[in-house]
């Protein structure tokens, strides 16, 4: 039975901002903002994480860097270090593994686990989410909050509601209660647009959708709208899932300044392609669909892609498809704000589509792999391209894999 499932919902508290809290331990208690290059209120690009200290100034994550800085000028502005956080993360993963198969990592910082059979080895699933909660900060030196319920939504809202450092269960058939009370901002895949569709029809409330007949609902948000509702009666048949795949892998770069020079736009789709790659390689996948992302001065946004034949990892095969797809898409003198490199329909065996004749692919990744392990050794700049030398595209805004979800 659905009904009897018990789900844990494992979320970091400022994850990346409590991190480098730890590494610093003068950072403590400090308004830690992670993210763009403020300068001095002039900085491009947005906030990826803030500690507690910082939200207290009304910083939140997304937030453009320049009204951050606005907001608290004397916080500690630090560039994210994503290999130190993949390395912490995965430490947690491997602690939350030890209590179930059947864990879900949805973020570098969160985890569905269904525990239901874990409670004759473990106890309760209060138990376990004290014991996790106990290791994590005994062996990592940082919090989780920790939602249990009997669904995943319903773990997920539980999870948020007691942050930071809490634990918080909604027991079985409660659910429809415990969400009544609560904005329609907390309904999972309920963003500020949908928002502002839902306050303009009077509905402020969960209880007040759960209280709607369906129809109406799907009548204004298609599909969608009887999502909203089953969700907002707690109810989410959804299982958790074992095995979930890294989707894409990108980097995006957003400029100091708009420009036009083509030159420029070279260099930078060459520095993100070496980024892209070394991701890849490091991951242990190549893939076979490149998407070029562009935002202009106007703010106008849009995607190009294309899907290949074979799979890739490396610089040398990722961006003249890269070049190709600017040229296609941006054929005219503008001026660029954000270029942005995604790698996706990945694959663990990188040769599996290539021919056993075509020596080309295997030279450029032999040389890769050469260089991936120089830069282990002695840094990432050690050893760089000469293009790359000579000019500064940017400041980078730089996305993480992104998980897939159910």
């Amino acid at each position: 039975m659905v009904s009897s499932r018990s789900i844990l919902h494992v979320d970091m508290d400022a994850f990346f901002a409590a991190v480098e809290q730890r590494e610093n331990p003068a950072l403590k208690g400090k308004p830690v903002i992670v993210g763009a290059d403020p300068l001095h209120g002039q900085g491009r690009g947005v906030v990826s994480a803030c500690s507690y200290e910082a939200r207290r100034s009304g910083i939140h994550s997304a937030m453009p860097i320049r009204q951050a800085w606005r907001l608290c000028p004397k916080g500690y502005f630090l560039r994210p270090n994503y290999q130190l956080y993949d390395s912490v993360s995965g430490q947690i993963m491997a602690i939350l593994a030890q209590y179930t198969d059947l864990w879900e990592q949805i973020s570098i910082d969160e985890a569905f686990l269904d525990v239901t059979n874990s409670r004759r080895l473990f106890g309760s699933p209060e138990d376990m989410a004290r014991q996790i909660k106990t290791r994590i900060r005994q062996q990592e030196n940082l919090t989780a909050s920790i939602g249990i319920a009997g669904n995943k939504f319903l773990a997920k809202v539980a999870s948020d509601y007691c942050k930071p450092d809490g634990l918080l269960e909604i027991p079985i058939g409660k659910g429809k209660e415990f969400l009544a009370p609560l904005p329609v901002s907390r309904m999972w895949g309920v963003g500020e647009q949908t928002e502002k569709r839902l306050l303009s029809k009077g509905w402020k409330t969960i209880g007040q959708l759960a209280a709607l007949p369906a129809e109406i609902l799907t009548s204004h948000f298609g599909k969608f709208g009887g999502d909203l509702w089953q969700l907002s009666n707690g109810i989410d048949p959804r299982p958790v899932c074992r095995h979930v795949e890294t989707k894409s892998v990108g980097h995006e770069i957003t400029y100091e300044a708009d420009t036009a020079d083509p030159k420029t736009w070279a260099a930078t789709l060459l520095g993100l392609c070496e980024k892209v790659s070394t991701r890849l390689r490091q991951t242990g996948v190549s893939g076979r669909t490149v998407t070029l992302k562009v935002r202009l001065n106007d703010f106008s946004t849009f995607t190009h892609r294309r899907t290949m034949s074979f799979s890739f990892s490396t610089t040398e095969e990722i961006y003249p498809l890269v070049c190709r797809l600017l040229e296609e898409k941006v054929p005219n003198p503008v001026k660029i704000r954000l270029l942005g490199v995604y790698i996706s329909h990945l694959e663990g065996n990188e040769l599996a589509q290539r021919s056993l004749f075509d020596q080309e692919p295997r030279k450029w990744r032999a040389l890769s792999r050469a260089v991936d392990q120089v830069r282990d050794r002695f840094g990432d700049a050690s050893i760089r391209r000469a293009t790359l030398l000579l000019r500064s595209p940017g400041r980078a805004s730089t996305t993480k894999p992104t998980k897939q979800t159910t």
